[in-house]
């Protein structure tokens, strides 16, 4: 009677085993497909952000930009202020848009206002435009595209003769806290509807 009962247990278990045996080449094809996958694209990523650079740019889409699209194109090229992307394969894949100032704005009407005095300034001692760098948006059309930005605008600044600093001026936000937390930036004050954030240029 035991062997009775034993012998489809036993039968169900080596028909498992066979099973098993069928569905680990499978499993094993399946894996070695996902790393293929995996390292073609880690391969894509480090290729285009190895070879992307920071160029200036005379006007961006303002559509495309999640902060402050009512900011026109004169707005963002008027009394020394820049736009800034990445550029790769011919395409920009991230934009950061700036003021210069001799202060911290709260808003953005501060910072058209302490930007057009640091140019009016700079236009009266022949200087370069302001001592501080305002980053008053920023957005990334590519994975990868946000982080870079900033650090290639950090270097740019480091290299700078004038520049000794850079706060941005961002909307009050926890994916903007992240973002900037993230990136290496302390949180310096909170306004009444943004937040000014500051990467230490040493």
């Amino acid at each position: 009677m035991l062997k009775k009962k034993l012998r489809p247990r036993i039968k169900a278990r080596i028909r498992k085993m066979g099973l098993k045996k069928k569905l680990k080449p499978r499993i094993k094809a399946r894996v070695r497909r996902n790393k293929q996958v995996l390292s073609s694209r880690i391969d894509e990523f480090f290729h285009w952000i190895e070879g992307a650079e920071l160029v200036e740019l005379k006007k961006c889409n303002t559509n495309e930009d999640p902060v402050r699209p009512e900011l026109d194109n004169v707005f963002r090229r008027s009394y020394g202020r820049k736009i800034y992307g990445v550029k790769y394969g011919g395409e920009i894949h991230a934009v950061m848009c700036f003021a210069y100032t001799n202060q911290i704005p709260k808003n953005v009407e501060e910072l058209d206002k302490f930007s057009h005095d640091a140019f009016l300034q700079s236009a009266q001692r022949d200087q370069n435009v302001g001592k501080i760098a305002i980053a008053y948006t920023v957005w990334s059309k590519k994975k990868g595209g946000g982080k870079l930005i900033v650090k290639e605008v950090y270097k740019k600044i480091k290299k700078s003769n004038h520049l000794n600093r850079l706060i941005t001026l961002s909307p009050l936000t926890d994916m903007a806290f992240k973002f900037h937390s993230k990136n290496g930036a302390k949180l310096l004050q909170v306004n009444e509807s943004t937040q000014n954030f500051e990467y230490k240029v040493i």
